[in-house]
């Protein structure tokens, strides 16, 4: 037996709508399965010196975007807005010139101030002579709401040397399903 329920809307309880069709086979959905959000990307309108061996941080003051304007520009961080506790990931990359073999960038995330152990990335360098350094970092972690998250940069290049505003990027969003 072949059951056949023909309708051009579905709402939940609440009078939402879930789904709708326009009768000639294109569906278009609303809130199923959720969205990554809050979510956030931020980058730097200029280098920024960072000391030898000192965990700065990144001075990310240009947003790419911020769905739920959870990101301060001023004090470079992510809060969580009320109502959105959850899992977070975190991505960002830190890149530094003028590095040479066997120095490294390292890069972590800080939570309400406190830096994260478990966030630590560090990169080395294998190139011989004054390269660019990489580190990327991604980081899952689970807040609650007013949490906030900042992103560090340090490296051992012997004196300052600059993050540069063209290749380093912060940003993160909200997990669904987990």
């Amino acid at each position: 037996m072949t059951s056949i329920i023909k309708v051009n809307t579905i709402q939940d309880g609440g009078g939402n709508v879930l789904l709708t069709s326009n009768g000639s086979g294109t569906l278009t959905t609303n809130n199923i399965g959720g969205d990554n959000t809050p979510s956030f990307r931020a980058t730097m309108s200029a280098d920024q010196s960072i000391s030898n061996e000192s965990f700065t941080k990144g001075a990310f003051n240009t947003e790419t975007w911020d769905t739920d304007s959870a990101y301060d520009t001023s004090n470079y961080r992510f809060t969580v807005p009320s109502g959105e506790g959850g899992k977070y990931c975190f991505v960002s990359q830190a890149a530094i010139d003028n590095l040479d073999s066997g120095e490294n960038i390292t890069t972590a995330y800080y939570i309400n101030g406190t830096r994260d152990d478990k966030s630590y990335n560090s990169q080395w360098v294998s190139k011989s002579t004054n390269g660019f350094g990489y580190c990327n970092n991604v980081y899952i972690v689970n807040l609650s709401a007013s949490d906030y998250v900042e992103f560090f940069v340090s490296h051992n290049e012997g004196a300052s040397q600059n993050l540069e505003a063209d290749y380093s990027y912060f940003g993160g969003y909200k997990l669904i399903g987990v």
